[in-house]
């Protein structure tokens, strides 16, 4: 028999990180220090700090390196509950891209690069940015298409090359990048941003605000970096993006359950005060199954996860599980926060609640780390090869 309910200590995981979120979090809500690409660094800082305080900074991270060491249950649990504020996972220190960043590191980093980057990251101290989406003709959806490149240099290499929509590269203090390598290939390098040869170009203009450091364009223009500041092996990049794939997908689940679970509360709220036609308008078939839908996507939806992320602790890749999950998860919560929007009506589209807010943030979720379309094509592979080892059996 499966059990289905939470263990003594992640139930008590799940309370603190509510009770955390509903009394330092989400009075934080209105602080004006946060703008079109983010919270500003020094609400950052403060959020940061409480979260310090409360002793649930960095949940994924191991404890060596000053996180809590959670399994990925653990983190489907308190990921979820960070989300129900837009500011929760800064304020825990698990927002994209420094949460996948953080895994990637400490899979495959050495000992010292570890010291380097992923404690400071870690500890909340600094935040980083994951170089490898191109403008076209080079890597989007397709990682081959890799146009940036990374030559010998004397004892290290040099990097050209032309990235956008990489997450936090405004004031991020360490980047990741993938180039590539003379007959080698793919290859992931680690450079402070504030070395000669990169360039912030601009920060893209984009429907979501809930990213520190917004979405950049960033320009590599004779980058050197040294021997040491190869991550891992030559030539093994698109491997390494696998190890951070999954986790990194399945955490944006975990964050936008929580979003999409408080904009479906604001409209349960709203339906049971808010009356028309004679009655309160929850009591009316329209308004009611759209309650009821919502319900029934966001348990969906929390399946998914908890079986990747079961998966994931099983020591799999789980890449066909984080796609599936991809695809349930970011669409069904899509119609949550759409459903949400229509109960509310007027309210709905303005900023007198926070759901017009996680309407807009959420729509990227469907684009970012695989459209929908790639991952049902990448499960649909998966589907056909099954079949045709099935037939020649």
């Amino acid at each position: 028999m499966i059990d289905f309910s939470l263990p003594p200590e992640l139930a008590e995981l799940q309370a603190r990180v509510r009770d955390f979120i509903a009394h330092e979090i989400i009075p934080m809500e209105a602080d004006p220090r946060q703008g079109p690409h983010g919270p500003e660094l020094a609400l950052r800082e403060d959020l940061i700090e409480r979260a310090r305080r409360a002793g649930l900074l960095s949940p994924h991270a191991s404890a060596e390196y000053g996180g809590m060491g959670l399994s990925h249950a653990g983190r489907a649990i308190a990921f979820e509950e960070a989300g129900y504020s837009l500011l929760g996972p800064v304020a825990m220190n698990v927002f994209a891209p420094d949460e996948g960043n953080m895994h990637l590191l400490e899979a495959v980093a050495t000992p010292a690069q570890k010291e380097r980057w992923l404690r400071p990251l870690a500890e909340g101290h600094i935040r980083s940015c994951f170089c490898m989406t191109e403008p076209s003709p080079g890597a989007g959806s397709d990682p081959s298409m890799l146009q940036t490149t990374a030559t010998p240099d004397g004892e290290g290499w040099r990097i050209d090359g032309l990235k956008w929509f990489i997450t936090g590269a405004d004031g991020a203090g360490m980047a990741i990048i993938m180039a590539r390598v003379p007959d080698s290939g793919a290859t992931m390098f680690l450079s402070r941003m504030d070395a000669p040869g990169i360039t912030v170009e601009r920060s893209m203009e984009t429907l979501d605000r809930c990213f520190p450091g917004g979405h950049g364009v960033v320009r590599f223009d004779g980058l050197r970096v040294g021997a040491g500041d190869v991550l891992g092996e030559l030539g093994q990049g698109f491997q390494y993006a696998q190890v951070r794939l999954s986790p990194a997908r399945l955490t944006h689940c975990m964050r936008w359950l929580g979003a999409a679970r408080r904009a479906h509360d604001i409209a349960v709220d709203y339906a049971r005060h808010r009356q028309a036609f004679g009655k309160l308008i929850g009591q009316h078939e329209g308004v009611g199954f759209a309650l009821a839908d919502n319900e029934m996507d966001l348990h969906i939806a929390r399946l998914a996860i908890w079986h990747c992320a079961w998966t994931l602790d099983q020591g799999g890749l789980a890449l066909r599980e984080s796609s599936r999950a991809k695809v349930i998860v970011s669409e069904a919560l899509w119609r949550v926060v759409d459903r949400s929007v229509q109960v509310l009506g007027g309210q709905g589209v303005t900023g007198e609640t926070l759901v017009a807010r996680i309407f807009a943030d959420m729509r990227g979720f469907r684009i970012y780390d695989g459209p929908s379309e790639v991952h049902r094509w990448s499960l649909a592979k998966h589907i056909l090869r099954g079949a045709a080892v099935e037939n020649r059996a």
